[in-house]
């Protein structure tokens, strides 16, 4: 009984982390700015790995139809009170590189951090630092389906979020044509993640590449680079960042390049 109250506990604390981060004042006024130049009215946007829902509520709010996939059943109830348009699809389960079924690692604690990247989870500790605290304490099985299933469904989206803590490369293993411009999160210590996520990209089409750093609302770059240069930079460790996301352009959408 003690145990369940003490895991309750730190569930709350980290939801309410959660919540000031990704809820705070004026974080939706950057957010809609960072994404505007993708999304245009009408348009379709995945969300892949929503949490509390901070990216799907931008994406509405530029006038996107957004699809949210979020298999945490906790998190997929914060969403649902936190982002209240009926208009926006969410759906219960993770993406990967085929359909099915898959087991999540909760982290109680960090809800945020929760996975279903076995290896990445096993090793991420002795590669970051700021991961040798985190403890993985539940599992949870979930349906999977994968971005062509959704693009079948729901049709091709203008811009996919990816954020899934390690499991980036598998959710684009699912994707077998190109789209018109993505992001994927970064971590220091699994970069090797985003080198294969380069490499699945560069198989189904010419990408021109930015970053954002951490929780930042703008890109790091004034020029989006090819992907010689930016394999380049993950290989040297990425200026050492701690984490961000790597944002992919196809290079045919000259105007978006130019707006961003």
């Amino acid at each position: 009984m003690q145990r369940m109250a003490l895991q309750r506990l730190r569930s709350a604390g980290g939801l309410a982390r959660s919540l000031f981060i990704y809820w705070r004042p004026g974080r939706q006024r950057g957010l809609q700015r960072l994404y505007q130049p993708f999304i245009q009215p009408g348009t379709v946007a995945f969300d892949i790995g929503a949490h509390l829902g901070d990216r799907s509520a931008a994406f509405h709010a530029l006038g996107a139809k957004v699809v949210a996939l979020e298999p945490q059943p906790d998190l997929a109830k914060w969403f649902k009170r936190l982002v209240k348009p009926p208009t926006i699809t969410l759906l219960p389960m993770a993406a990967g590189p085929t359909v099915g079924f898959a087991e999540i690692a909760i982290s109680p604690s960090n809800p945020t951090l929760s996975t279903l990247a076995t290896e990445w989870r096993e090793q991420i500790g002795e590669r970051n630092a700021g991961f040798s605290q985190v403890r993985w304490e539940q599992r949870l099985r979930v349906p999977v389906t994968t971005l062509d299933a959704l693009i079948d469904e729901y049709g091709e989206p203008s811009f996919i979020k990816i954020d899934v803590e390690g499991f980036e490369a598998e959710v684009l293993a699912g994707l077998s044509c190109p789209v018109a411009a993505l992001s994927v999160e970064f971590v220091a210590g699994a970069l090797e993640v985003n080198d294969a996520c380069v490499n699945h990209l560069s198989r189904l089409g010419e990408y021109r590449y930015n970053v954002v750093a951490g929780e930042q609302r703008h890109f790091r770059w004034a020029e989006w680079q090819t992907t010689q240069s930016v394999s380049e930079w993950l290989s040297a460790g990425a200026e050492g960042l701690p984490s961000g996301d790597l944002y992919a352009c196809r290079s045919d959408h000259q105007l978006l390049l130019h707006d961003a």
